[in-house]
């Protein structure tokens, strides 16, 4: 089967989404078939180019290419998703989130454009008609889901799949540090993970893996030096992804508590190293897997709390170890599985 991956990338931005693309495009090679990503630049400022971009999107012929037919559509983003063929399938990893949840929070921008206002209610309308066009509709998780039938009334199902390279995780020890291997953003909350260890009473440190905004950075650095964590919380910067498994392998336990994150990889990805993992009550797709009090803690978004669970963890690493086995357990219950994944987008 000749199958079109259809996408979108900010131009010189590469993030999770480009890698669940090329991961969902490998597998499906690996089983017979032709597969390609389609993808198309996106700015989303000013509004007006949001606008542009979905006249694109249903302007684009993927029927066929040199003569061949294109046999199936896998439309993962907004409005790439939008496009049209026959026998197109949706697997969103989400909507244009400033039009929906983040619309009138600190993390939106859409409503401080020019004709914000109208071109939010042009995202929702184009949704609302544009998604039901597709033969199914699946979506990451379930806290994409529930927002699709919120927002829009459509139904999706969610179709849980493995981060990149889960079969290399593996557990070495419990150290003494807290990984959190994020994009440096404020909607990845960092900030809050420092402002926790000016509170912790253990010799607990944090390590920060990614690279992100240079505003941002900067704001972390001025945390580290108002609080004097020059010792507890090291800024690591670009990481390999050897690295990244080696440091998931020793910590004592991973954080993942961004606000409304749509799946999480480093929810599954702590949990297939088995570490516990401490997140939020506002955190989204984390909580689809994380149970508080047995494969890890949620806890309310203020430092504080954070600090609390932290040392408790420090100082009861038993727990901390039995915690991560369970949430390893919970991974293979959940049997999150790429032939399941294409099973489902193929049918």
């Amino acid at each position: 089967m000749r199958i079109a991956l259809a996408s979108v990338q900010v131009p010189f931005i590469k993030g999770g989404a480009e890698h669940h693309a090329e991961n969902l495009r490998a597998e499906l090679i690996k089983r017979g078939h032709e597969a390609d990503i389609i993808t198309m630049p996106f700015k989303w400022y000013p509004a007006s180019c949001i606008v542009d971009s979905i006249l694109f999107s249903r302007m684009i012929d993927l029927t066929e290419v040199n003569g061949q037919a294109i046999d199936r559509v896998i439309g993962l983003k907004f409005p790439m998703y939008f496009v049209k063929h026959p026998n197109k399938v949706i697997w969103a990893l989400h909507q244009h989130r400033q039009a929906y949840e983040l619309w009138g929070t600190k993390f939106g921008d859409l409503e401080h454009m020019e004709d914000g206002v109208k071109v939010r209610d042009m995202i929702i309308n184009a949704d609302n008609k544009y998604l039901r066009e597709s033969k199914a509709i699946f979506t990451n998780s379930k806290t994409v889901s529930d927002r699709m039938s919120k927002y829009n009334a459509i139904s999706s199902e969610p179709l849980y799949h493995p981060p990149s390279n889960y079969e290399k995780l593996y557990c070495e020890d419990f150290g003494d540090y807290i990984f959190y291997p994020s994009r440096l953003h404020e909607i990845k909350r960092q900030h809050l993970l420092i402002e926790a260890m000016s509170y912790t009473k253990s010799n607990a440190i944090l390590l920060l893996a990614g690279t992100g905004e240079k505003e941002y950075t900067n704001y972390l650095n001025s945390l580290i030096n108002k609080f004097n964590l020059h010792s507890k919380v090291k800024l690591l910067g670009r990481i390999t992804e050897e690295e990244k498994i080696s440091y998931y392998a020793k910590c004592l336990l991973v954080y993942n508590g961004p606000y409304e994150e749509d799946y999480g990889y480093v929810t599954l990805e702590g949990f297939y190293s088995s570490k516990p993992l401490i997140t939020h009550t506002d955190s989204g797709g984390p909580l689809e897997f994380v149970e508080n009090e047995i494969t890890g803690y949620v806890v309310e978004a203020n430092p504080e709390s954070l600090a609390e669970k932290i040392d408790y963890l420090f100082n009861n690493k038993h727990i901390a170890k039995s915690m991560g086995m369970k949430g390893n357990q919970l991974m293979k219950d959940l049997k999150i599985t790429w032939d399941y994944v294409i099973e489902r987008l193929l049918q």
